[in-house]
């Protein structure tokens, strides 16, 4: 992309391709998508359209491939249709009604994929304070009584997006539980963001308990972004989970609110239900590991980027400080550190599977 093709877009298309470039790639975009969408869009508004034209041609290939028999190539265009789709959706809460037409889109893509992805997936709903959590499971093949591992994505992301990331624990004899917790895809229009994920997870471990095919006694949670406040937030207070991997979250959200981007804000703002970012700014208080960290017993994986420019790394240090946690902070790392996933994503699979004693 030339640099006057650049100047020709408006701010927020050019913070939202500036910021989340590597995620989208790295989470299951060819690179070529990711270019000649990106170029093409000069306005913010056109953002989830240009997404779903992009969506739409790979959920044609799912269905071609459906209607030919080929079930595999089936299940991958229509995970990958619904991770375009989700992309369009993501941070565009300025526009409600065609954020939440293209989410249903993803949601639905994904479904329909699930018997069809190896190994397949099962939609499960996780009761939950009247309502209920939509869930993503996936079991190892060939594993009895795998243990779990609870995902958990960020303010943005949902479990539409956790394709890549299920397939290292997968692989490693662990099962997947990708939850859309309050706040966050499909619960997010019901269920506003909140701070005490330790009753979250409470409820997703009773629902874990139910089940009869997965080893209760060896669960864990890996948590992205406002997820890897989430993750260390639920084990601080829910003590049946036994390991936890935290990867680029904060441990104050308030603290960081001010250097945060604008469509950061925004979505923050929308998804906890409320009307201006400066009530926002004060609800963020109640997301904060403040008081917390003495309660988290289970070993902790603090993943984090030096280079982060949404969340300072001085807060991945005072949480590592804090509970003795293994702080793996790579100097390169951006925020999430998809910028260097070579250098983590294995690792942290590993780390899990040696702590839930997986057996492959």
């Amino acid at each position: 992309m030339n640099s006057s093709t650049s100047d020709q877009r408006d701010t927020l298309v050019q913070e939202a391709t500036a910021h989340w470039a590597p995620r989208f790639t790295t989470n299951g975009v060819a690179v070529s998508d990711f270019n000649s969408i990106t170029a093409a869009v000069m306005n913010w508004s056109d953002w989830a359209d240009a997404w779903a034209e992009a969506g739409a041609k790979q959920e044609a290939l799912g269905r071609e491939a459906l209607a030919e028999g080929r079930l595999r190539s089936a299940g991958n265009h229509l995970s990958t249709a619904a991770v375009y789709y989700h992309f369009g959706k993501f941070v565009f809460v300025d526009y409600p009604d065609k954020m939440r037409e293209v989410h249903a889109r993803a949601v639905d893509s994904l479904n329909e994929a699930l018997p069809y992805l190896s190994p397949a997936g099962e939609r499960v709903l996780i009761p939950f304070e009247g309502t209920s959590l939509p869930a993503i499971l996936r079991k190892p093949q060939g594993v009895d009584q795998p243990p779990i591992v609870i995902m958990i994505s960020g303010l943005d992301s949902t479990k539409e997006e956790l394709r890549s990331t299920e397939q290292l624990f997968l692989e490693r004899g662990m099962a997947t539980l990708a939850v859309d917790g309050p706040g966050q895809g499909e619960s997010e229009y019901e269920l506003p963001i909140r701070g005490d994920w330790e009753v979250v997870g409470t409820a997703i471990v009773d629902w874990i308990e139910s089940r009869d095919d997965i080893d209760a006694d060896r669960i864990g949670v890996w948590g992205v972004s406002l997820g890897g406040y989430y993750a260390p937030r639920m084990v601080s207070g829910e003590h049946r989970i036994k390991a936890c991997a935290a990867l680029a979250g904060p441990y104050d959200w308030q603290e960081v609110w001010d250097q945060l981007p604008e469509l950061t804000r925004r979505t923050f703002t929308a998804r906890s239900h409320l009307s201006t970012q400066e009530e926002a700014r004060v609800y963020a208080k109640n997301l904060s590991l403040e008081g917390r960290t003495q309660d988290i017993e289970c070993p902790l994986l603090i993943i984090f980027g030096a280079k982060d420019r949404l969340i300072p790394k001085e807060g991945a240090e005072r949480l590592a400080q804090e509970t003795g946690a293994t702080l793996l902070m790579l100097p390169d790392g951006n925020h999430g550190c998809m910028n260097v996933a070579a250098k983590h994503r294995n690792k942290t699979a590993d780390w899990l599977a040696t702590h839930l004693h997986a057996t492959n």
